[in-house]
C-alpha cells in the first residue's frame, strides 16, 4: 500500500475520497504532507474522510507522527497520519 502524498495544492475533496478508498479496502492509512499548506489540507480530508466513512459504520482514529524524508538528497521532516479503525 502507498503513502497518500498531500501538497499544497491538494483537492481536499479528493485526497479525502482517497482516504475513504483505502480504509475501505485496507482498513489503514497512511497520509504525508510536508509545510503548512500541505498539513492544511491533509487534516481538512481527513475530517471528511472520517465523515465518508462514518456513513459507512467505520470509525477511525489518527496517530500523528514527525517522519523524515530525503527529497533529492535533502532531509525533510514531514507529518505523517496514520489511520487505523477506532
Amino acid at each position: 500500500m502507498d503513502v497518500i502524498k498531500v501538497k499544497a495544492n491538494s483537492r481536499t475533496a479528493a485526497v479525502a475520497g482517497a482516504i475513504a478508498g483505502v480504509m475501505r479496502e485496507h482498513k489503514y492509512a497512511e497520509v504525508q504532507a510536508i509545510g503548512a499548506g500541505a498539513v492544511n489540507q491533509a487534516i481538512k480530508a481527513l475530517v471528511l474522510a472520517k465523515g465518508y466513512l462514518a456513513e459507512d459504520g467505520i470509525p477511525i482514529i489518527c496517530m500523528p507522527e514527525f517522519v523524515d524524508v530525503d527529497i533529492d538528497g535533502k532531509v525533510r521532516t514531514a507529518i505523517k497520519l496514520i489511520i487505523e479503525p477506532r
